[in-house]
């Protein structure tokens, strides 16, 4: 099977770069509570991943799903088996519906709350890595110090739920937010049923070890 990663990048990018000219597909594809609240337009929790505000936006959530999405992927594969892809393109698209819920329920009849693109889905999958490789060094974005991944995750955590609380940036930090946090929890559900690998006993022996 191909790589999903490259797939939903190849896809985010044309519709993202149609999109760009195009303010009619904006409009129909871009996360819009009260479309959904009274149109029923339930696609819209997915379709907005598929669109970005701009070339630095839609290369930045690609980047950063690229680092991360081959590695979950290969991750999946040796968890699950045959299983792994499909449940790897499972969690990218439930994530896009999940980190939106918390935003959709706070701004049902808020006409004027509009949010696009693909970053909760992008930090579910981070997160899921930070939860299988708690150790690898990671760098916060313009700052060149390395952190094991945990501590990473710590960080963004923190960040991102502050920056959700203040609430004035057009950027949907809740989004971030409960993506990150449905990534470990996809992670830890599906592994239970689906396969013999423990990912909460791996992780606490992993930042365990790190500190022996």
């Amino acid at each position: 099977m191909p790589s999903i990663t490259i797939i939903i990048i190849a896809i985010t990018s044309i519709i993202s770069f149609l999109a760009f000219s195009n303010e009619r597909l904006i409009d129909d594809l871009i996360f819009y509570p009260p479309a959904i609240t009274y149109q029923h337009q339930w696609y819209r929790f997915v379709t907005c991943g598929f669109i970005h505000a701009d070339l630095m936006h839609l290369a930045f959530n690609m980047y950063a799903f690229y680092m991360f999405g081959d590695a979950i992927e290969n991750f999946f594969v040796t968890i699950y088996g045959e299983r792994g892809k499909p449940l790897f393109l499972i969690l990218y698209v439930t994530a896009l519906i999940v980190c939106l819920l918390p935003t959709y329920f706070k701004n049902a009849t808020n006409y004027a709350y509009k949010s696009l693109g693909a970053s909760g889905a992008v930090s579910a999958v981070v997160f899921a890595f930070v939860f299988l490789a708690p150790t690898q060094p990671l760098s916060l974005l313009f700052i060149p110090i390395e952190f094991p991944a945990f501590l990473f995750g710590i960080v963004y955590l923190v960040i991102s739920a502050y920056l959700s609380r203040k609430g004035n940036s057009r950027i949907n930090h809740s989004a971030h937010f409960w993506g990150a946090i449905y990534g470990i929890v996809f992670l830890i559900i599906t592994a239970h049923f689906l396969s013999p690998f423990n990912p909460v006993g791996h992780f606490i022996n992993e930042v365990s070890n790190y500190f022996k």
